[in-house]
């Protein structure tokens, strides 16, 4: 999975499943879960074009923050139908969302919780989100 960098840079971030975080180009890299104990699978990264840093996100619903990117909340100790698939910022960077392989949809900091798939009949399981 990827994003493309803060701030409008030309660059490319990456997380890897286990926890490491790859900056090409212009990236910035600002630290990763790689190498830490109990790491589930990263699912997800996002950068906001305000903040100079980003966030990881595991499929349990953990979000780890990384340079300036502020935690405003996870799905961690809630229990979920479905994994975490993605993690998208808010363009100001306040906020994030979630999404499950379900469609549920979890909002945190000034992200608008805009409605979700959980409970409704899919044909396949979301694989990802992007916010505007």
């Amino acid at each position: 999975m990827g994003a493309v960098t803060a701030g409008g840079g030309s660059g490319l971030l990456l997380a890897a499943s286990v926890g490491g975080v790859f900056a090409y180009e212009n990236a910035t890299f600002f630290g990763s879960e790689a190498g830490a104990q109990n790491v589930v699978p990263i699912v997800g990264i996002s950068t906001s074009p305000m903040i100079d840093g980003y966030w990881v996100v595991g499929a349990k619903g953990g979000v780890h923050p990384f340079g300036a990117a502020v935690y405003y909340g996870d799905m961690s100790r809630v229990p979920l139908n479905q994994p975490v698939v993605g993690i998208s910022a808010t363009s100001d960077g306040g906020g994030y969302w979630l999404v499950a392989a379900d469609g549920g949809v979890f909002a945190f900091g000034d992200a608008p919780f805009l409605g979700s798939m959980a409970g409704h009949h899919l044909k396949a399981p979301v694989v990802g989100i992007a916010g505007s």
